[in-house]
């Protein structure tokens, strides 16, 4: 008999924070090695998995699909791996249930309403081989694109078959026919809220309507400077591995503004506004369907260029491929939000990230035609341009201080080099 073994929730993975177990990606008796992923955990603020601790079969599951889980539980157990089964634990597919279930027939129509439920493995190969989830198949129940579905992708590209129906196959009347339609019941489907969703749309009503009230000022910002200075050293970042992203300038900026405005780097209490030295900024970030977590990239007034873009690709690559860990998000003294990349100009107010008292947006980079006085002319000239603001805690800040810390933001990006 093999020997077996505690799966258990370490406590350094939560660092405080309390997870809820939402899926089990082995079913009993499957094989797996170590390091592979066995359950999906979701905290407060990110999905995380567990891993296989050794090389075996899934023995037994104690903690169950939408349970609350503390550190040191014992999630389920494990038979260790003997020389007889070991050859064929790389064989058996990882499946998408903990439980056996009846094979549910088949029909006619596809039901995909489990494909936008993509856990960190598959996000972390998707984006490790730059694919379109859309693009693949999912074997997995309702839908679910699994790991193993994106490796057999990877293996053998295949477009993906789209859903057909008996009604589908009937030919198409002419575009110029004319069809009466009728009101009719709406139709569509529930999609269950995540416990991540859940937590956000929570924090976001309390920190806009319990907790700060929020005010936005805008600035305009010329970004001529930090493009040309990009154009000059972005190769000589990527042959050291690093990325060098206008979000980097960002953060450096921050750092100046910040000293000149300590009021921003606080968090506010009822008898005092504690502001602080090391200056940690939070960067959001999206992962689509998913939700947004917030990595920070911690004292980024002691790093240079360099070190600010070698930290913000750690943190940011974490997130995206779902490896962050509660710690990773700890200890936020204000935040950014590159709101831009997505095509949005300016967006107001941005929610504070609590227990924080400002948070930056940063819009879309556009050409736009400006006044300039050349020769003593005003002339019409074409730059670089976007919007950046700053919301905040009124409670903790007021106009001046606000407008204080943009000028001077901007002031450091567009005199970049300078």
């Amino acid at each position: 008999m093999s020997k077996l073994i505690d799966i258990i929730l370490p406590a350094d993975q939560l660092e405080g924070t309390s997870a809820t177990l939402s899926k089990w990606l082995v079913a009993i008796g499957a094989m797996v090695k170590e390091g592979d992923p066995i359950i999906e955990l979701e905290t407060d603020k990110v999905s995380m998995e567990i891993c296989a601790p050794s090389d075996g079969s899934l023995s037994e599951i104690i903690a169950v699909e939408g349970e609350e889980v503390e550190v040191d539980t014992v999630l389920g157990r494990m038979g260790e791996a003997t020389t007889s089964n070991t050859l064929t634990a790389t064989k058996t597919p990882i499946v998408e249930q903990a439980s056996v279930t009846q094979a549910e027939p088949l029909s006619e129509d596809v039901d995909d309403s489990a494909r936008h439920l993509v856990g960190p493995a598959v996000r972390r190969l998707l984006a490790q081989h730059s694919l379109d989830i859309n693009a693949i198949d999912g074997s997995g129940r309702r839908g679910r694109v699994t790991r193993d579905d994106v490796r057999g992708y990877i293996a053998n590209p295949q477009p993906r078959q789209q859903p057909t129906s008996v009604a589908s196959a009937v030919s198409s009347p002419s575009p110029y026919a004319s069809v009466e339609r009728t009101a009719r019941p709406l139709a569509g489907k529930m999609v269950p809220h995540t416990k991540m969703r859940k937590i956000i749309a929570n924090h976001m009503v309390d920190s806009l309507m319990n907790t700060s009230p929020h005010v936005t000022s805008v600035f305009e910002m010329n970004m001529s400077n930090i493009i040309e200075h990009r154009r000059w050293h972005k190769k000589e970042f990527a042959e050291l591995g690093v990325k060098l992203t206008f979000t980097t300038y960002f953060l450096a900026a921050m750092v100046k503004a910040a000293q000149l405005v300590p009021q921003t780097n606080a968090r506010f209490h009822e008898d005092a506004l504690e502001m602080f030295d090391d200056i940690n900024i939070g960067v959001g970030t999206a992962l689509g369907d998913s939700g947004l977590v917030v990595p920070v990239v911690q004292q980024v007034q002691e790093m240079n260029l360099f070190e600010i873009a070698k930290a913000l690709n750690a943190q940011t690559e974490k997130a995206r491929n779902g490896k962050l860990k509660p710690s990773d998000m700890k200890n936020g003294t204000i935040t950014i939000s590159n709101h831009g990349v997505s095509g949005s100009l300016f967006a107001a107010p941005i929610i504070i990230n609590q227990p924080e008292v400002a948070i930056l947006g940063i819009g879309k980079l556009d050409k736009r035609v400006v006044v300039k006085e050349v020769a003593g002319v005003d002339t019409m000239v074409i730059k670089p341009m976007c919007y950046v603001s700053l919301s905040i805690d009124h409670r903790a800040l007021d106009a001046h201080q606000t407008n204080m810390f943009l000028a001077e933001f901007v002031r450091v990006i567009e005199g970049w080099g300078e």
